[in-house]
């Protein structure tokens, strides 16, 4: 937010599913090449914040902008469009198609980037994807699954990535080498929005977080504002 325009911007959402309101005039901000963590408790609203930014539950009340567009209204496609990558909870890549198919299936650069991420970039990042190449989607484990998630977004070329869960349910070696992947991506400049439960990972590599409680963003702050305060961990975060 170097010149104090926010790349993402999130104001006083509110978003129901049915009768049932989850997020109470929710903010958050994410500056052009800042990572940030969405921090929470499970049940008390994270999914949904990322599935309203992606107009997948769209908030009924507040703005959601996004490179200078409002995108509240706008259908999930057309918000992906404008550059937004998501790596989503579960993962979701396409079962019945190759590993490189789920990466070339979504591949774009529609903002002429000097250096686009390409089919070799992403097995220089993620080598394990290039020997998997000719597998189907379903044939993977966990931890490729989620490279091939991250990957898929990136082929993208999004201006921000988002992640629900970044290393949920993986093995330690796995989780190890996403959060290398992230540092790195933070590293090139790549603004990234990310869900995840380590703390201590979070804290290492972000440059702010956001912690909501019961769809309403409690506290936030800098990682050395968060680690300065353990009773806040304790509270929101029941650690």
């Amino acid at each position: 937010m170097a010149d104090g325009t926010p790349l993402l911007q999130v104001e006083e959402i509110e978003t129901c599913y049915g009768l049932s309101q989850v997020l109470f005039g929710l903010s958050l901000s994410i500056g052009t090449g800042e990572m940030v963590s969405l921090m929470g408790r499970n049940g008390m609203g994270k999914t949904t914040t990322i599935r309203s930014i992606m107009g997948l539950t769209p908030a009924r009340a507040g703005v959601i902008r996004f490179a200078g567009e409002e995108v509240r209204s706008l259908p999930s496609y057309r918000i992906a469009q404008l550059g937004i990558g998501l790596v989503p909870e579960g993962r979701q890549i396409f079962p019945n198609l190759t590993v490189r198919e789920n990466l070339i299936a979504a591949a774009a650069d529609r903002f002429g980037r000097p250096s686009p991420w390409t089919l070799e970039r992403i097995h220089a990042l993620f080598p394990r994807l290039n020997e998997r190449g000719t597998n189907m989607g379903d044939q993977l484990s966990g931890g490729e699954q989620q490279m091939l998630a991250i990957g898929r977004a990136l082929m993208t070329n999004p201006k921000l990535l988002i992640l629900d869960e970044a290393t949920e349910g993986l093995a330690p070696l796995i989780r190890q080498e996403i959060w290398e992947c992230l540092s790195m991506l933070k590293g090139q400049g790549q603004s990234i929005l990310v869900i995840d439960k380590n703390v201590d990972h979070l804290t290492r590599i972000c440059d702010r977080h956001f912690i909501i409680e019961r769809g309403r963003t409690v506290w936030s702050g800098t990682s050395e504002q968060l680690m300065a305060e353990p009773d806040l961990q304790h509270r929101y975060l029941g650690i």
